[in-house]
């Protein structure tokens, strides 16, 4: 009986050190975020009659004309939607008449590129020059904020054109980067095939 009571302790103590957890098993997991199907890099140029300058689009991506914006007319406003990505890029153009008019626009770009510095973890301002002359400045913030991507592209006496990337979710950095990143190649695409008429 002795025999048989020690074998029972001992059976006991090797189950009990066995089937503990691991320090790997009582950590959380981590959250996981769907796979996503990147499209196909192409693109076509977009031609909006109203608008002063033709650029490519990328063809997953539809262009929506934007006419009435707060009950203003406005012929030349509109999105570029990617269901795929789940993106828009809001898009305006303005006339400029004066320089006066000039130095008001660049000054609501930076407005509003600083609405979103409470959340921003940076900001990079860059430069803007393409082959067709146009030029303008592209702000990249980065951090949780609902527009990771703003230029402006101007030739200084009669265009001005502005552009924001949203994206039509919750703005986790870590896991739209991926796809932040793709959109980026089409942004700098989309730039530098920026022509004004």
């Amino acid at each position: 009986m002795y025999l048989f009571n020690k074998t029972l302790l001992c059976c006991f103590i090797v189950f009990w050190f066995t089937s503990c957890d691991t320090e790997q098993d009582r950590l959380p997991k981590p959250r996981m975020y769907p796979k996503v199907e990147y499209p196909n890099r192409s693109y076509e140029e977009a031609t909006v009659e109203a608008c002063p300058f033709v650029f490519d689009i990328p063809q997953h991506t539809v262009l929506e004309q934007k006419v009435n914006f707060f009950e203003e007319k406005h012929d030349c406003w509109f999105d570029i939607r990617s269901e795929a990505l789940n993106y828009d890029i809001h898009c305006s153009y303005t006339a400029i008449s004066s320089k006066e008019d000039l130095v008001d626009l660049l000054d609501d770009s930076f407005k509003i590129a600083d609405e979103h510095n409470q959340k921003a973890n940076y900001r990079d301002e860059k430069i803007i020059r393409n082959k067709k002359g146009v030029e303008g400045l592209q702000f990249d913030i980065g951090g949780p904020v609902a527009s990771p991507v703003q230029f402006f592209l101007t030739d200084s006496t009669q265009h001005f054109f502005r552009a924001s990337l949203y994206f039509n979710a919750k703005v986790n950095p870590d896991s739209i980067a991926p796809v932040l990143s793709y959109a980026k190649e089409d942004i700098k695409h989309m730039i530098s095939s920026f022509e004004w008429k």
